[in-house]
């Protein structure tokens, strides 16, 4: 079991690798009675085509297996479905599907290890029949209907259409229903014996535990599984620069919604990049901002712009959203402001406090801890050293940050009203 703190927001996590090559991430915090659990595999919706390591054989998959499989994992051989069992234990459970992994998940104070006892059982048993995976066949294909008619949605879509020309991070999370139509009980095992894999997987723990004992509650509960090689992945080659400038999608919203995307094409520390980013947009375009404040006297703005900063080992971006009446005009103020404004010392200084100070704060609440700490793990990166990164971060970095990124990049919009 290893060790590792933080003395400066005076958190330890513990990690255990098992044979099987599953990764436990243990965070105790005696403070808090409830318990939460989050385990992943990193198998996402862009990881549609890989070299299986058991035959070393390519292989291609529809668009939205992923999704697909996260779906099927909770129907069980005598028909119970298990997010129901783990309900009816008064657990708050779900999963999710994200670009680049999948996460079964709950919390609550009571119950616990009755949960781990059905999160660990349904995971590692998956049951797959041609029946059950056609009936679900209709249900996927209403939720994509149901994105497809979402606008947040089709902005976040439209705006990596904009962005890549290959990645298939532009493509929809659950896939098309032309493209779940071939989807089935082989593919998902295919799929499953791949990416589910201990190996490829990592939990992590989050509440009032002792950390051996914990270690050892799961430890009991996994299934024994031979080594397996690294998994090959295979993505389309992305070429620079950006895809299209510019995508506008009707959907008879009141109030038209906008997306603003840099494509990241900077071989840099994507911490440290990230914070950067989050200092730039905050002191040029955050409520207190100059900018904003005009933008919103003269109504162009209603409330706040929203900020992100995604990255994976296959992608990387910087959004900024909003809605307004008029998106182009907003999207020129952005753009003016990005060229021609610098961050100044005083607003460096106050950004890196506000943002340092709200994610510290994250370490408070335990679904909070296993959700970053899946997410870093999947990125490569250890969550304390996000942390450490603002000692490290000085105005001279974040100029440079603009300029490369921001600068030097053609930006995208996207517009749906």
């Amino acid at each position: 079991m290893e060790k590792i703190e933080n003395k400066k927001i005076k958190e330890t996590a513990y990690i255990e690798t098992f044979e099987n090559g599953m990764k436990l991430i243990v965070v105790p915090k005696k403070e808090t009675k409830k318990k939460y659990i989050i385990w992943a595999t990193k198998f996402g919706s862009i990881d549609n085509h890989f070299i299986d390591p058991s035959n070393n054989k390519e292989v291609k998959v529809p668009d939205g297996v992923a999704h697909y499989l996260e779906h099927k994992m909770f129907e069980q051989k005598n028909g119970v479905d298990s997010l129901y069992t783990l309900m009816a234990l008064g657990l708050d459970a779900n999963a999710y599907t994200t670009n680049d992994h999948t996460a079964y998940l709950f919390g609550g104070v009571d119950n616990f290890y009755e949960g781990l006892d059905e999160l660990m059982d349904y995971v590692q048993n998956p049951y797959f029949t041609d029946q059950n995976v056609e009936k679900e066949r209709g249900i996927i294909g209403q939720e994509i209907g149901r994105y497809d008619d979402e606008p947040t949605w089709r902005l976040y879509i439209n705006t990596m259409d904009c962005l890549y020309t290959n990645n298939p991070i532009k493509l929809d999370i659950a896939g098309t229903v032309e493209s779940i139509s071939h989807i089935t009980k082989e593919t998902l095992y295919a799929c499953y014996n791949t990416f589910y894999h201990p190996s490829n997987m990592v939990m992590c723990i989050a509440g009032n535990f002792e950390p051996t004992q914990i270690i050892e509650e799961v430890k009991k509960r996994l299934l024994p599984r031979s080594p397996m090689g690294e998994i090959k992945r295979i993505y389309p080659e992305e070429p620079l620069g950006i895809h299209k400038k510019e995508k506008e999608e009707i959907k008879g919203i009141n109030m038209p919604i906008f997306m603003v995307g840099y494509k990241d094409e900077l071989k840099e520390d994507k911490v440290k990049e990230q914070i950067a980013t989050e200092i730039i947009f905050g002191a040029l375009l955050g409520k207190s901002s100059e900018t904003y404040q005009k933008m919103y006297n003269e109504g162009l703005l209603m409330s706040e712009l929203s900020f992100d900063f995604e990255s994976s080992k296959e992608y990387s971006h910087a959004l900024i959203s909003g809605e307004s009446k008029d998106p182009r005009k907003v999207y020129e103020i952005i753009k003016d402001t990005i060229q021609n404004k610098n961050v100044t010392p005083e607003a460096f200084e106050r950004m890196k406090k506000r943002i340092y100070g709200e994610y510290v704060t994250e370490y408070d609440d335990v679904e909070s801890i296993g959700r970053i700490f899946i997410a870093d793990e999947v990125r490569g990166i250890n969550s304390f050293e996000y942390i450490d990164k603002f000692e490290n971060i000085d105005l001279e970095y974040v100029n440079k940050i603009q300029n490369e990124l921001f600068r030097n990049n053609e930006s995208v919009i996207s517009i749906v009203k």
